[in-house]
């Protein structure tokens, strides 16, 4: 028949989230199958983490060679008019960009499952449903990087974000843990309704969801787009810009980020700090610079201010903090705007379709926060389980009575910090500093300078507690799967405070 297309699948760019869904499935049968011993947990978990690593191992494998993958795939002549372009239009792409994020979102992921084992073990949580839904999380994650089209970012965005509320929420007789359930839902309903406006709206004057039709639109219409189409354009971008905004908190809607960090469990607020920062970030900067390029002159200003809100508001609400998890909530909302920054010199150093100069500091200072923000939650992790209540006060003299556990959160804070010996931090910071000094933003670079200096003071008060003798305790010794979690990703930042190269060279 005319018209018809068959699709031919390539599962190997699809290797990565297939082995993250299909291990979903088989913990779904395993957990309905096996007794509901401590045995039977530890099953879950295991299966869960080779799971996990299985996927990291194929993302490592595509990396090494080196070849971009491209799948579900329409022709020139399909679905896009005049603005299509001669060449295909894939919803799927494995490329460089695609396989750093999904690296560090299964990298997390490694961290986060063996957090989890602890959490399951002490809490009245189920395994199965939890194993489950962080799995579905993993692999919304994993596909948001490779997707090139307006539909699949929406349905992998929202496969991140819903199964969160269900993992925030299986503490049933937290009322803390179900108040913050409810505030993430409300928060994320109204910010995919605000995206999906705005994604309509790309729609209806592009006639096209596919990223690079999208772009070829705007490079090809005329300066007046019929039915008032630069107008809409503009109303469409700062509708994405403002759903976005919502998933990576950054301000103005940053608001939800310390009460729903502080009532999930840690193992979660962890996911939310790193693994859905990750994929808010990897949509956002997919729709901006590859199918809304042309129009940087619009988003650039937006999110330079955006920025300097984002990392300013974060700091000065992290200064008043006293409790750890909320400290490293607000923290991780002015690390937002310090990532965010870069996008601003778009203009100034990105090209059409490209991701050049600007995303790649982004990224790099991404894969710089995901390693050092572990190993801090790693060690929340192990005192969450030793003291509920969690405060700073709760550290004091860690440093001496555990010394591996204080001597790595020590370590995390000072790299957070960008101070040396923490050579991770500053090297992600010196990159978006260069980046933005470049774009010819100055007053971003000496807001961002200030924000700096203002996060010293409760990274170093924070540090300074780790060695405060204190009154004497009882000597314990984080569980196992704690203690492999935080090894793992102090392990990491150490080597990237060594050879930072391995990360600067990977997004070249």
């Amino acid at each position: 028949m005319s018209g018809q297309v068959i699709q031919g699948i390539d599962y190997a760019a699809v290797a990565a989230p297939l082995v993250v869904a299909l291990t979903a499935g088989l913990v779904l049968v395993l957990d309905a199958t096996l007794p509901a011993r401590p045995g039977g947990r530890r099953l879950l978990g295991g299966v869960t983490l080779a799971g996990v690593a299985a996927a990291l191992a194929v993302v490592a494998v595509q990396a090494v060679q080196g070849v971009r993958r491209e799948t579900f795939c329409v022709p020139a002549s399909l679905g896009g008019g005049e603005s299509a372009g001669s060449q295909a239009s894939c919803s799927f792409v494995a490329d460089r960009f695609t396989l750093v994020i999904a690296a560090v979102v299964l990298a997390a992921g490694l961290v986060v499952v063996l957090l989890s084992m602890s959490e399951v073990a002490i809490a009245r949580t189920p395994a199965g449903e939890w194993y489950f839904l962080l799995l579905a999380t993993l692999t919304g994650a994993v596909l948001l990087p490779a997707s090139r089209d307006l539909i699949m970012l929406v349905v992998s965005l929202e496969l991140v974000s819903l199964p969160v509320f269900a993992l925030t929420a299986l503490r049933r007789y937290d009322g803390r843990a179900s108040e913050a359930a409810l505030k993430l839902l409300l928060v994320s309903v109204v910010s995919t309704a605000v995206m999906l406006f705005g994604v309509s709206l790309l729609y209806g004057v592009t006639g096209s969801v596919h990223l690079d039709r999208i772009a070829t639109f705007y490079a090809t219409a005329h300066p007046q787009m019929p039915y008032g189409g630069a107008g809409v354009t503009t109303v469409a971008v700062v509708l994405v810009l403002a759903g976005f905004a919502f998933k990576i908190a950054a301000v103005p809607f940053h608001f939800w980020a310390g009460d729903v960090y502080r009532g999930a469990p840690v193992p979660v607020a962890a996911l939310l700090s790193v693994i859905s920062k990750a994929a808010g970030f990897a949509g956002l900067i997919l729709i901006l610079t590859v199918a809304l390029s042309r129009q940087a002159a619009i988003w650039s200003p937006v999110i330079a201010i955006v920025a300097a809100l984002t990392m300013t508001a974060g700091n000065v609400l992290a200064l008043r903090q006293r409790h750890a998890v909320r400290l490293l909530a607000w923290s991780s909302v002015a690390q937002s705007g310090y990532i965010l920054a870069p996008l601003a010199a778009f203009t100034a150093t990105g090209r059409a379709g490209h991701t050049g100069g600007a995303v790649s500091a982004s990224v790099a200072y991404l894969v710089f926060y995901a390693a050092m923000n572990l190993v801090a939650f790693a060690v929340v992790m192990r005192v969450s389980s030793e003291r509920e209540r969690n405060t700073l006060d709760d550290y004091r003299g860690m440093a001496l009575r555990s010394p591996a556990s204080g001597l790595a959160l020590a370590f995390s804070l000072v790299c957070l910090a960008g101070l040396p010996p923490g050579l991770a931090g500053l090297f992600a910071k010196v990159v978006v500093f260069r980046e933005i000094v470049a774009g010819g933003l100055g007053w971003l670079a000496v807001v961002m300078a200030v924000n700096t200096v203002v996060g010293l003071y409760y990274y170093i008060a924070w540090t300074a507690r780790l060695f405060t003798p204190a009154e004497a305790g009882g000597r314990q010794e984080a569980n196992a799967p704690v203690a492999v979690a935080a090894g793992i990703a102090l392990t990491v930042t150490v080597v990237f405070s060594v050879v930072p190269q391995v990360v600067l060279s990977a997004l070249g």
